[in-house]
């Protein structure tokens, strides 16, 4: 299969680069030229840029498939889409699971009611605007490529290479051992994906010729958070234990969800409760839990250790939230 990735040097365009040449495809990457640049130098490399419309780099050239890692506003992905249109076969845009209006319930699948944006010209991606922005490229690409485009929707992507250090911020905690504040309750549902499988997903409906709109949020029956953690706590080997802490008194501290990743207030949980079932039944698979968990250390540990992260709770905040949270509790 010869297969064109807009993107595909950052996390999860370059795990869908590693296997499809593990896999014996040819690829082509359009991208700046500016993030990890010195990547896949056996591939062809064709430079443009998406934000002023620079596609003359594709143009005259065809391939089976393309994969769109990037696409972020609805202009940007007309304009590859008109560029591509005849020049591949079928189109693969990745979105988010964020296309969802807010409270969505547990079980809820790909026909769920979807975002809609107040002013559909603004292109100024933030928290509010991202859902809506991704459902207009959804739109975008499905009306140049009608039943040749194919949306994948994950959520919280995990693993090697990741940026956001959400997962990561939970397995390098556990694995310092200790005691670990844990925001809500055991059970609350909770669902992620590794780059890895969500890339070998992409690629299968690619070589399957499978069409379609697909929720690839994580396994088919979403972990209880005790699990979660507990997984974690096994797969290294950790001493950790876990103290919960509830949601209204984290949220009287000024405690957010980017201090610790992956909570959400109970009426969002439905988010990590979403039917993949579409995708399991095309073939989407998932490796073990803790063979994630470790490769997610092991990238950690290649970061320099004076590299500021995204995402998690400062050492110093967490004993002093564990601290205050005990002296509540034992006043009551």
């Amino acid at each position: 299969m010869r297969l064109l990735l807009l993107g595909g040097t950052r996390f999860v365009g370059r795990h869908v680069v590693e296997l499809a040449l593990a896999g014996g495809h040819e690829v082509s990457l359009f991208t700046r030229g500016k993030t990890n640049a010195d990547l896949f130098p056996q591939v062809e490399h064709l430079h443009g840029d998406r934000e002023t419309g620079d596609y003359e780099a594709l143009k005259g050239k065809t391939w089976d498939a393309v994969i769109d890692t990037c696409g972020y506003v609805p202009r940007a992905v007309r304009q590859a889409g008109e560029v591509l249109r005849d020049a591949v076969d079928r189109y693969l845009f990745i979105s988010t699971i964020s296309v969802y209006d807010d409270g969505m319930p547990a079980g809820a699948d790909e026909t769920a009611p979807l975002k809609k944006l107040t002013d559909e010209a603004t292109e100024e991606v933030t928290g509010e605007t991202y859902g809506g922005l991704k459902v207009l490229c959804e739109l975008a690409a499905q009306s140049i490529f009608a039943e040749r485009a194919i949306i994948v929707r994950p959520g919280m992507i995990v693993g090697q290479y990741d940026p956001t250090d959400r997962f990561t911020y939970w397995v390098k905690r556990i694995s310092q051992g200790g005691e670990v504040l844990v925001p809500g309750h055991a059970q609350r549902p909770v669902q992620m994906i590794d780059g890895k499988d969500l890339g070998a997903f992409q690629l299968k409906l690619l070589q399957d010729g499978t069409l379609g709109v697909y929720n690839a949020t994580g396994a088919t029956q979403p972990f209880a958070w005790g699990d979660w953690v507990g997984g974690m706590r096994d797969a290294l080997g950790s001493d950790a234990t876990f103290t919960w802490v509830d949601d209204a008194w984290l949220e009287e501290q000024q405690v957010n969800g980017m201090q610790l990743p992956f909570w959400v207030p109970e009426q969002y949980a439905g988010v990590f409760a979403v039917s993949v079932q579409r995708a399991v039944d095309a073939g989407l698979t998932f490796r073990p839990f803790a063979d994630t968990v470790r490769d997610t250390l092991a990238f950690e540990q290649t970061l320099p250790a004076d590299q500021p992260r995204r995402a998690g709770l400062d050492p110093a905040r967490e004993a002093e939230l564990l601290k205050l949270w005990k002296e509540k509790q034992s006043s009551q």
